[in-house]
């Protein structure tokens, strides 16, 4: 068997395990996206009738938070959905990509929300209101139950997974938001304290502006083709010098993220005149799989001098 039959027989091995195993994860992922959005969408409806009837800016603001989120969680259901979808003749990679497009585009809601937030807070402080405090702890603590339950169902997400992420985000600040509502329920009922309601509101919208933000430049790094976090791109090129003794270098390294948990490495490998191709190409793969957790990996084999037009594909990130 020759090293390009080699080379083609592996690859499309792994990329057929990689591909059914994202399919399956993304599956469970869909359905307790829909069981988040079904649960914020029925608490929605209740906040914005239990806020209009005690006059809480508190709930009022967490059904307008809530309101963003169902519509957000219904982005990242589609997004997980797509994720699902394989690979066509214009899309090479498929879909993956879409959850984390729904991840940056429920950041940069969270940027919206927060300036309703403040907004409605510093008007309430100027102009307050009388507030149904018996109401407004009735409905505050069944979200705040309500979106413990939605929090719980999301957790357990890998850490590089954006769009599970945006979703726990805006669980976390209706969480936050619900936490706040029974807080300020408490204080009106006890000692009469109308500003509680709308102070509390912009408390909990710094909260959800710091993660927000970020989400933001975790999304915006993968969609840029930045090296993961916690990789270290140099590391990877010189541990991959060692992965068999009959490669001479290791050049034109480039180390992305296409989707969450979907890495993939792009390298040429200079090897010595009589090395074996194809037990190069494998130590490549299986070094860059187990050590790093890189599955999706294309190698170039170079026979001398680098091919490349420019003449100089040393180091990383060089075109």
């Amino acid at each position: 068997m020759n090293t390009a039959h080699v080379h083609q027989h592996d690859h499309d091995h792994a990329h057929h395990e990689h591909a059914h195993g994202h399919v399956v994860a993304s599956g469970g992922r869909s359905r307790k996206l829909l069981f988040a959005f079904v649960l914020t969408t029925v608490m929605m409806v209740v906040e914005v009738i239990g806020g209009a009837w005690s006059g809480s800016l508190a709930l009022l603001a967490d059904a307008g938070h809530m309101m963003v989120d169902a519509l957000a969680l219904l982005l990242a259901v589609v997004g997980a959905w797509m994720a699902t979808r394989p690979a066509d003749a214009r899309r090479s990679y498929g879909y993956g990509r879409m959850e984390v497009l729904a991840g940056f585009v429920n950041a940069l809601g969270q940027f919206v929300l927060v300036g309703w937030i403040a907004y409605e807070a510093v008007m309430r402080l100027l102009h307050p209101g009388e507030i149904l405090s018996g109401m407004m702890l009735a409905v505050a603590v069944t979200g705040l139950l309500v979106n413990a339950l939605v929090l719980r169902t999301l957790h357990g997400h890998a850490h590089d997974d954006v769009n599970l992420a945006g979703a726990s985000l805006h669980v976390l600040g209706d969480l936050l938001g619900s936490l706040a509502a029974v807080l300020a329920a408490l204080a009106i009922r006890w000692f009469g304290w109308l500003w509680a309601d709308p102070v509390l509101s912009l408390l909990v919208s710094l909260l959800i502006l710091n993660s927000a933000w970020r989400l933001l430049r975790m999304s915006a790094h993968i969609l840029l083709e930045g090296v993961p976090d916690g990789m270290d791109s140099t590391l990877v090129e010189a541990s991959l010098r060692t992965a068999d003794p009959g490669i001479r270098d290791i050049h034109h390294l480039h180390v992305w993220q296409l989707a969450s948990g979907s890495r993939m490495a792009t390298v040429h490998a200079e090897l010595d005149e009589h090395a074996d191709g194809a037990q190069a190409l494998q130590g490549i793969k299986r070094m860059l799989l187990e050590r790093f957790g890189i599955q999706h990996v294309t190698v170039q084999i170079d026979p001398g001098k680098c091919l490349d037009a420019s003449g100089d594909c040393a180091g990383h990130g060089q075109p």
